[in-house]
């Protein structure tokens, strides 16, 4: 196990340091560009029935979904369960985070997301139950959404390693509406337990 914070400087000695600096970086989220596109990062995440696979194949499938455009897609990453008792006696998570152009809005695209759930299996027996596959929508431009079914930026990516760290990989200089740069949240993760994993 590594600290999230050495995770982003390529302490993995499996993941050499300057793997990153070869890594496309991606801007800020910023409001919709002249075509019409907005920027959107979603989180990635599974820990049942093979779950390096289930990430990769997931990124392909974003890929796919209509009116968006897959810009890069982070390392995957392996983390241990966060949260209540129930969780964090799981398995361990794979994890990824996306970056997407899309002319979806962001209920269309939290609806994309969920068919590509159902499509990878995902069941939602109860909460925080294991699961196939996890697709959270981070990031929609610079946008804040709060409605019933979805809160934009995620209401808790800032505390999680597994969000912070792939996210910094592929936009350091992201920033989170409300709560700053994303970089200036690595202390408060820094003890949670995160391993890039080599390509």
């Amino acid at each position: 196990m590594i600290r999230a914070d050495a995770a982003l400087m390529g302490a993995d000695p499996a993941q050499p340091a300057e793997r990153s600096a070869k890594a496309k970086q991606l801007p800020p989220a910023s409001r919709t560009d002249s075509t019409g596109e907005h920027l959107a990062y979603v989180a990635l995440g599974a820990n049942l029935a093979d779950p390096l696979a289930q990430v990769r194949a997931a990124g392909r499938a974003l890929a796919d979904v209509p009116e968006c455009r897959l810009l890069r897609l982070s390392s995957l990453y392996r983390s241990a369960p966060v949260g209540n008792r129930s969780i964090r006696g799981q398995a361990d998570f794979i994890n990824a985070v996306a970056a997407l152009h899309t002319r979806l809005t962001p209920s269309q695209l939290l609806d994309a997301l969920f068919a590509i759930e159902r499509l990878f299996g995902r069941r939602r027996e109860y909460h925080h139950a294991p699961r196939t596959l996890d697709l959270d929508l981070l990031l929609y431009d610079d946008q804040t959404v709060d409605s019933q079914r979805l809160r934009v930026p995620h209401p808790r990516m800032h505390l999680r390693a597994f969000v912070i760290a792939p996210l910094l990989e592929i936009a350091p200089q992201a920033l989170i509406p409300g709560r700053g740069s994303a970089a200036a949240w690595l202390p408060a993760v820094s003890m949670q337990g995160i391993a890039r994993l080599a390509d």
